[in-house]
């Protein structure tokens, strides 16, 4: 399990410099600001989270308990949701779309499980040996 975070996290981490890259080099002719300041802040969190989740799995190798199984499935699942519904209202400012709506309020359900995770990470290192 330990393994799958830590990859998880490389593969993750290496998409973040690339989406940061592609906003500092592709985006900026094509957005405005505001919306340029929402992708910057989808690869932001990103990028944190990856070391959280890189974290974890050292972490899960020397206490393998499940509250950091948690942590690590809740690190996932907050950055797709996050940074993923950000993603997607940029690419709706992008291509003039009216579609995407629905992500808007997926952002803070997302930002919830990146605070679950936390938590769990916290609760996870309290429990080991």
């Amino acid at each position: 399990m330990h393994k799958g975070f830590l990859k998880a996290a490389a593969f993750i981490g290496a998409l973040s410099v690339v989406l940061g890259a592609f906003g500092a080099h592709g985006l900026k002719q094509l957005l405005d600001e505001k919306s340029l300041a929402v992708y910057e802040t989808a690869v932001r969190y990103q990028f944190y989270h990856v070391f959280a989740l890189a974290a974890v799995g050292i972490l899960y190798k020397e206490f393998p308990v499940k509250m950091l199984r948690y942590a690590g499935g809740l690190f996932l699942t907050g950055m797709l949701f996050f940074s993923g519904s950000l993603y997607l209202l940029t690419y709706r400012a992008v291509a003039h779309n009216d579609g995407f709506l629905w992500a808007g309020p997926i952002t803070p359900l997302g930002g919830v499980l990146l605070i679950a995770a936390w938590i769990c990470l916290a609760l996870g290192i309290g429990k080991g040996k």
